[in-house]
């Protein structure tokens, strides 16, 4: 019998979610709907009376506070006629599609299993959606496609819906089909690669071809997949791996060449191999980098990209993101104590008709990925601490999701050495079709068919499976029960099982994985990229005790195989062989990429602007720019306290409200010693001169590093490449650009690399126009930093009228890529430029002040430059200051540009009167001048070069610019 549940909100209460899809359908353009009213929809398959369907409603679906149901029976369970409504409403009801992943049908199963329902039953939710207003049938179906159902991963009716519960069948023999390689031309290899989804270019496939040839037959599908999963960009980093001819021409006509022999090993371990930091413990080896904390304990710290699948389906996409690199710190047998996020986006306020085809909206890929962060972190419990969130045209149909994680264990806990006769333990979450091909999918460009034909590659997580398993890992970690641990990340089994028995050979028997239906070929199991399943080598003594320890937490675990010493991979499935393959060639068998690579000095001629009299209107213009504006309605939606470590906050000042530098965590609660998480991004340098971006966003992860108290000489620091095509010699010739300006950075300001990720071919193809779009050049910085004593951090909010203000650092004309010219429309101009040797020395004498006790607070020039941090330290302090850029040393004439520059290296510091003599004589040597004094007249003043007020506002109002435009959902759609 199949039973039809409805659950919604009682009459008394608001129906929020209703609400802000009206408001999406009015964004649409169709501005007749006046309400939405939402309801959850359950199906059930079993055989109840209906007191058992009430036990279920009542004891199980609903908060009988502010919820209520009904309930229909019978076998198509419509609802019954005394339902109807008015005339101008309209039911859209939506439904996963078959094989997806349903986590509350899922969740509903284990509640019926507690009541002893469970027997036998069958569950299927969806979303019910009833519109009041006048459509017609296309602004329905147009409401329908755009804001209410996803349609890669959904499917949705007019009027009621009545899902089918089918039983996928079991596939039958022969298990794998035989791909026709040896004897195929280059066409036809290369019509496999494309039908197959594999990713691989004509040279790879022949040295597969020439392979199979040797072993005189044709390859399995699982063997070549295996192949095209080891070897794609995702997995493999081949374009930071290969061989570059790299070409620079400078403006003066000059003509640098030179080959590149491996980005990664020439520029980012290179920087870190050369600063031989002694308390980096582990860079560049495992899921995460790894410093010493402490003499007892290890910090643990990575970051990755979820960027394709996000574009596909915003929430599943950035809530896999983020489970995934929670995993990759179990995956280092730490405990996760704070997680990250910077998120890049298209203009939320983007018209529908600028949209290319099947492209989601901004607002709703924004909505989706900031839902689907708050949902893993919060309920994994753990703290979202920091982050950024930038918006740019070119991020409009490949948005930019990074999600870090930062562990802590105590000091050599982590066994990394699988040995022969280990087992091959899975834990967690059952094996579906979740995300197959999401390593060679995220190795391509989007095109306005993707969702069509990758559907499978979007994944959905499980937050509630991965904390029970969390706490298990770590149980087993301190009893030594493993030998090794990695998480079932891009690639799946294939990634994980094939890496970590790479030097050893493996056996494993497909069959015995654990499946969530029926009908999964074996090829679809070792690639599935499932999410909440990790793997571990376990030696046969503690087999029982470790699944012992997992049971008692409902999470399951299977032995699928183990370690062999053969140095092969072998693979079954109900007893036959299904893959057969040399370790040796899986991973060392891929021909080198060779590449070309070009870049063009930019012109940096400043435009020729008039100097406005009153610079007030430009700060204020600048305050309301989407990536300068307060971020809070967004930090809001994240605990940043839970696990009660968090001691500064991401957002500080008087009300909670101001933008904070960097997060400060107290690992242990018995020690006072810290760490700092923060990070620096800016692409719109990036679009002028990748190299110096790369060192500004080095310079600025530190910078806000040391403003809270961080120590720059035990920071270290994370990349995340976000780039178009490398595959075209000018996308490719930024990257290279970017990598010099890395290792110079690091170099220079003696900050190792640890861990580092790179997220190739972020560009969007219109099949129907052929026009390709590439984001914007995207380096992403985070640093980890130790600060001795928590209770030295500081804040950036004003502290106490009467308390001076100093400008630490110098500055020059350099307004290229600034937002000073974004809002007066022009581009062009100098980038900032870094001298790391001298800012390190600087953020030093900073450093050991703000242990002194000689500074009350500090905020970094970035974004908007002096005046912006002048502003955001008054915001979050309620108090205004008088400023005088007179005092400024240099040889700038203009006070815009005085107070606009975005030149690096510069922090803003609040020093009491009394102890003004002290801090001066500490930053003796340094470039450091007295720029003013804070006030309680809560305005900001600021006199220009010529002796005139040059800005001259309420602390209010700009509070009021800077709050209101992401909490109106307005970012705009300029450059």
């Amino acid at each position: 019998m199949l039973i039809r549940v409805e659950v919604r909100l009682k009459a008394p209460f608001r129906d929020r979610l209703g609400q802000s899809f009206a408001g999406q359908i009015a964004d649409l353009g169709i501005r007749t709907v006046r309400a939405v009213r939402t309801a959850q929809l359950y199906f059930i398959q079993a055989d109840w009376t209906e007191a058992q369907v009430e036990r279920c409603c009542r004891e199980l679906l609903i908060d009988p506070l502010v919820q209520e149901y009904s309930y229909w029976l019978g076998e198509r369970a419509m609802p019954r006629p005394e339902i109807a409504l008015s005339d101008d409403a309209h039911i859209v009801e939506v439904i996963f599609r078959p094989g997806v992943t349903d986590n509350l049908a899922d969740d509903t199963m284990r509640g019926l299993r507690t009541l002893g329902l469970g027997d036998g039953v069958r569950v299927r939710t969806g979303q019910q959606f009833i519109l009041f207003g006048s459509v017609t049938e296309d602004e329905l179906d147009r409401i329908a496609r755009r804001v209410l159902c996803n349609p890669l991963i959904q499917t949705y009716t007019f009027g009621p819906i009545t899902p089918a519960f089918t039983h996928p069948a079991s596939i039958t023999r022969p298990w794998t089909r035989r791909i026709p390689l040896r004897e195929a031309d280059s066409e036809r290899l290369m019509e496999i690669s494309r039908q197959g989804v594999l990713a691989l270019d004509l040279e790879e496939m022949q040295a597969i071809q020439d392979y199979f040839r040797r072993q005189g037959r044709d390859p399995t599908d699982v063997e070549l997949e295996t192949l095209a999963q080891t070897w794609s960009e995702h997995c493999g980093h081949k374009t930071f791996k290969g061989q570059i001819e790299y070409t620079e021409h400078h403006a003066d006509g000059t003509v640098h060449r030179e080959i590149i022999d491996s980005l990664l090993n020439t520029y980012l371990r290179a920087a870190t191999g050369r600063i031989n930091a002694s308390w980096v413990l582990s860079a560049f080896v495992d899921d995460a980098g790894i410093i010493e904390f402490d003499d007892s304990y290890e910090l643990s710290f990575k970051v990755e990209t979820h960027n394709h699948p996000s574009a596909l389906e915003p929430f599943g996409g950035a809530n896999t993101g983020t489970g995934g690199v929670i995993r990759d710190i179990l995956g280092v047998s730490a405990q996760p104590i704070g997680a990250t996020d910077v998120l890049c986006f298209g203009p939320l306020d983007l018209d529908w008709e600028e949209l290319p085809p099947q492209v989601l909206h901004p607002r709703r890929v924004f909505d989706g990925v900031v839902s689907g962060i708050e949902d893993y972190g919060n309920k994994m419990g753990i703290p979202t601490l920091s982050g950024a969130l930038l918006f740019d045209p070119g991020y409009t149909a490949n948005p930019l999701v990074y999600c870090g994680c930062v562990g802590l264990a105590p000091r050599g806990a982590h066994p990394q050495s699988p040995r022969a006769g280990d087992l091959i333990l899975l834990i967690g979450g059952r094996t579906g079709r979740d995300g197959i091909h999401g390593a060679t999918f995220s190795s391509l460009e989007l095109t306005s068919q993707t969702g069509e034909e990758l559907g499978s590659a979007v994944q959905i997580g499980n937050p509630i499976e991965e904390k029970k398993f969390t706490g298990v890992i770590l149980q087993a970690r301190d009893r030594g029960l493993y030998s090794a641990i990695t998480d079932c990340g891009g690639g799946g089994l294939s990634s994980a099982v094939g890496e970590m028995g790479a030097e050893l050979g493996v056996e494993v028997a497909l069959d015995r994985v654990p499946l969530k239906y029926a009908g999964l070929k074996p090829w679809e199991i070792w690639l599935s990229e499932a999410q909440e399943r990790m793997i571990l080598a376990v030696p046969p003594a503690h087999i029982e005790e470790i699944q012992k320890l997992f049971a008692a937490e409902d999470v399951e675990t299977t032995v699928i195989g183990s370690f062999t010493g053969d140095k092969r991979l072998r693979l079954t499935y109900r007893g036959e062989v299904v893959a057969d393959l040399e370790m040796d060639f899986l991973h060392h068998g891929q021909p080198r990429q060779r590449l070309r690579a070009e870049w063009c000095s930019p012109d940096e001629a400043d435009p020729d602007l008039d100097e406005p009299a009153d610079l007030t209107p430009y700060l204020l213009k600048i305050l309301a720019d989407p990536n300068v504006a307060s971020k809070e309605s967004v930090i809001r939606r994240y605990d940043h306290e839970v696990q009660g470590r968090t001691v500064g906050k991401p957002l500080v000042g008087a009300r909670d409200d101001g933008p904070a530098d960097a997060a400060v965590l107290q690992p242990r609660y018995d020690s006072l010693r810290g760490v700092v998480i923060s990070c620096g991004i800016n692409p719109r340098y990036g679009t002028i001169d990748p190299y110096w971006m790369a060192v500004g966003a080095i310079d600025e992860a530190v910078r806000n590093a040391v403003a809270v108290g961080g120590d720059p000489d035990r920071t270290a620091i994370l990349d995340n490449f976000c780039w178009g095509n490398p595959r075209l010699p000018d996308r490719l010739g930024t990257l290279v650009r970017a990598a010099k300006g890395c290792y110079d950075g690091a170099i220079g300001f003696g900050t190792p690399f640890i861990s580092g990720k790179d997220s190739l071919n972020n560009e969007y193809r219109d099949i129907r126009s052929g026009e390709l779009v590439s984001i914007p050049p995207t380096l992403l910085i985070s640093a980890i930093s130790l600060t001795p004593d928590v209770r030295k951090t500081v804040s950036m909010d004003f502290k106490q009228a009467g308390n001076l203000l100093y400008l630490v650092g110098e500055t020059e004309g350099e307004l290229g890529g600034s937002y000073y010219y974004k809002v007066r429309g022009v581009e062009g101009g100098r980038v900032p430029r870094v001298d790391p040797q001298h800012a390190r020395v600087r953020y030093r004498t900073l450093f050991q002040a703000i242990q002194e006790g000689l500074i009350l607070s500090a905020h970094d020039c970035s974004e908007g430059g002096l005046g912006v941090a002048l502003a955001e330290m008054a915001i979050a302090g309620r108090l205004g200051a008088e400023v005088d850029l007179r005092t400024l040393p240099g040889q700038l004439s203009r006070s815009d540009h005085a107070l606009f520059s975005e030149s690096h290296s510069r922090l803003v510091v609040e020093v009491a009167s009394e102890k003004a003599a002290l801090f001066e004589e500490a930053m003796a040597g340094q470039a450091c001048t007295r720029i003013g004094v804070v006030t309680e007249a809560r305005r900001l003043c600021v006199t220009g070069l010529d002796g005139r007020k040059v800005v001259d506002v309420e602390v209010e109002k700009l509070r009021a610019a800077w709050q209101t435009p992401l909490k109106r959902g307005k970012t705009g759609r300029s450059n």
